[in-house]
């Protein structure tokens, strides 16, 4: 290190010592976690996929991506907190390479002073008592990650003032006395307090990889060693838990998706992009209110024994206000592959005064008895040999053409999405996997014969992701059958993970391509008849993320077009419209997906004035519950007096929009099969 650079340290961290006092620097990096940098920088610019380059664009990136994790709402850091550090706009490189982290736990503490302040400010509020008359003309913006940091202490307290009257306001529109709301709030500021003054070397060094990695592309991450042990165990499906996925949305915990056959997934009460607000065991009353409570806490406040019961606060994925959460509950279990086990049904298709019979199989996931293959065993189970099973049951049954149901499959085993496809086609290629030297392995299918060469159609919808998309992909591509339902979520990337000194590396490496030569990341499968949805792919999908690898392509290789679904889609699309049209769930979906663009458009900024905020809410809410009726009544339903409880009623709905969507889907197919007869007749 240059004598300069010397001396710039030593001058930013006497300001920071003047900034915060003695206690700055409590937290500081170990030996351990700086040689981890070192190795974490040498694995990013060696070993993955994207040409990473540790210059003055990728600093810039990365210290504004660490600010978003410090405060990305704008919330507690002055611009004169940052100026100190804003050298390492330009040295962030130097710092990683180097493993030289004082300056950045150094941030970090200012950002945690800044917090514990602030915390303390809002107690001290709470402590002279709030105004309750909520008829404030203010309105709080939601969303400030595109603002100014603050120039002074006053900006910060008018911003904050704001926010506290929204947190007691949106407590009082859930009917809690003005005692409760100051004891709810009392307990959420003095609970985020005390986890603050919790916080470990770890967490800081944590949070900063995440601001290093987050910057090149999403899914590499460092996973600390208790991160990592929690990792084997998820991939072992031996968690005790709910079965869900969640991921940090600014101050809440979302729901990413489900695990097929999980406890939440069998109860049916969570959906993708719900946020979690408090969580609560079954042995207390009390719920821990988890807004702001860091990702790992969380989960570790839902785990829990096989059998037990955890409560959740959940604000709906559609909800348009933090005010219309709700409490479910969920007992914990493990996931076994039974659980995740294909199986098949028939449904009866009337067409023409004939009945016809079509089979669905659903595959949840992609899954594989490792350890009974690895140990030679004859008998093990996997998706490809349970989907067998299934086809020769269907085929028994002399049905018309089979459909399978990818719908929030998010993948599994690569393998299994090859040999799976080997069922439907004569052998030949699958999938390209490129790595980061460019070079390309085919992957492919080497078993002569099929089992079905019938009518054949794929459902997919955003959570079909991975080994899915590979699967729907190459039976695009082979011409073999159709797919239906809305874009996959393009995930089209292949990690390892790789041991360090200290932690873990989740690397990306490589990427998939179909055999045409079309990526499958970041756009995911085009369905070639689409359906809409209710899951928001401006939410959930590779697109949502930042940092998305882009699509791109490279050369096809040869395979053999085993049909030509494409001629048969001018008609297929147009009796599809005209069921749609009278379709009340169809519809629904249609309006439905519309309507939520539209109010997350408007829905910028809420208003601190009671009367005010319900006439909004009340207004939002209007538009959903007059599509639900709509629906409803068409469908010979009762309707309901408020929107919120239209989930709650699910159990009851004669025919929901999930299983209209594959009604439509077998009558599809139903429509294909006959095309393809007729093709046949002609030919013949």
């Amino acid at each position: 290190m240059s004598w300069f650079a010397t001396l710039s340290r030593l001058v930013v961290l006497t300001l920071v010592l003047v900034l915060t006092g003695p206690a700055a620097l409590a937290l500081e990096s170990t030996d351990k976690q700086r040689q981890a940098a070192v190795e974490i920088a040498d694995s990013l610019r060696y070993g993955h996929y994207a040409d990473v380059t540790f210059d003055a664009a990728w600093s810039k990136d990365t210290f504004d991506r660490y600010l978003d994790i410090l405060d990305g709402q704008r919330a507690y850091l002055l611009q004169a907190d940052i100026k100190p550090f804003n050298h390492l706009r330009s040295e962030l490189d130097r710092v990683l390479e180097n493993g030289e982290l004082d300056e950045v736990f150094a941030l970090h503490e200012r950002a945690t002073q800044r917090r514990k302040a602030r915390l303390e400010w809002l107690l001290d509020r709470l402590d002279s008592g709030l105004d309750f008359s909520f008829d404030s003309h203010q309105r709080l913006a939601l969303d400030r990650e595109d603002s100014a940091f603050a120039r002074s202490e006053e900006a910060l307290d008018t911003l904050w003032q704001k926010r506290l009257q929204n947190d007691a306001l949106t407590l009082a529109l859930t009917d809690q006395d003005q005692e409760q709301v100051e004891d709810t709030l009392r307990q959420r500021y003095e609970g985020q307090l005390s986890r603050l003054e919790q916080t470990e070397p770890e967490d800081v060094f944590g949070l900063f990889m995440s601001a290093v990695t987050g910057s090149i592309e999403p899914h590499t991450a460092y996973l600390s060693p208790s991160q990592g042990e929690s990792f084997d165990i998820q991939m072992s499906l031996s968690l005790e838990g709910i079965g869900a996925l969640l991921q940090a949305d600014g101050e809440y915990v979302k729901v990413a998706s489900l695990v097929p056959g999980g406890p939440a997934e069998r109860a049916g009460v969570l959906k993708p992009a719900d946020r979690i607000i408090a969580v609560g065991q079954e042995d207390n009353e009390d719920m821990t209110n988890v807004i702001g409570m860091r990702l790992d806490n969380v989960v570790d406040l839902i785990r829990g024994p096989k059998g037990s019961d955890v409560r959740l606060e959940v604000i709906p994925a559609q909800a348009v206000d933090t005010t219309r959460s709700h409490v479910v509950t969920i007992t914990r279990d493990t996931v076994d592959l039974e659980d995740q086990a294909a199986s098949s049904e028939v449904i009866e298709v009337e067409r023409d005064g004939d009945t016809h019979q079509m089979g669905v199989i659903t595959v949840p996931t992609f899954y594989v008895d490792f350890d009974a293959w690895q140990a030679g065993e004859d008998d093990y189970r996997s998706t490809t040999r349970d989907v067998a099973d299934e086809i020769k049951k269907l085929k028994q049954q002399d049905v018309d053409g089979i459909m399978l149901d990818l719908r929030n499959n998010g993948g599994g085993a690569l393998q299994e999405a090859n040999s799976l496809i080997g069922l439907f086609i004569d052998r030949g290629p699958t999938v390209q996997v490129r790595d980061a030297q460019s070079r390309i392995q085919l992957y492919g299918d080497s078993d002569a014969g099929t089992l079905y060469d019938g009518p054949l159609a794929v459902l997919v919808n955003r959570l079909s992701a991975s080994a899915s998309e590979i699967f729907a992909g190459a039976i695009q591509d082979y011409g073999r059958g159709l797919i239906l339902g809305s874009g996959t979520f393009g995930k089209g990337t292949v990690q390892t993970l790789d041991e360090l000194s200290h932690g873990e590396l989740k690397l990306t490496r490589a990427k998939f391509y179909r055999i045409s030569g079309e990526s499958t990341q970041n756009r995911g499968v085009t369905p070639d008849i689409t359906f809409p949805g209710l899951t928001d792919p401006e939410r959930i999908g590779e697109s949502s993320l930042d940092n998305a690898l882009a699509w791109d392509t490279v050369s096809d290789v040869q395979y053999r077009r085993y049909g030509n679904p494409d001629a048969s889609l001018p008609k297929l699309k147009k009796r599809h419209a005209e069921r749609a049209d009278s379709n009340p769930n169809f519809r629904y979906l249609e309006r439905q997906s519309k309507l939520a663009r539209k109010l997350r458009e408007q829905h910028t900024s809420v208003s601190l004035n009671r009367e005010q905020r319900q006439k909004e809410m009340q207004a939002q809410e209007a538009e959903q519950l007059s599509l639900e009726n709509q629906r409803r009544r068409a469908l010979g339903m009762d309707e309901l007096e408020d929107w919120i409880d239209a989930r709650e009623d699910s159990d009851d709905d004669a025919m929901p929009a999930e299983r209209a969507q594959v009604i439509e889907a077998v009558r599809i197919l139903l429509d294909y099969a006959g095309m393809a007869d007729d093709i046949r007749l002609a030919n013949d």
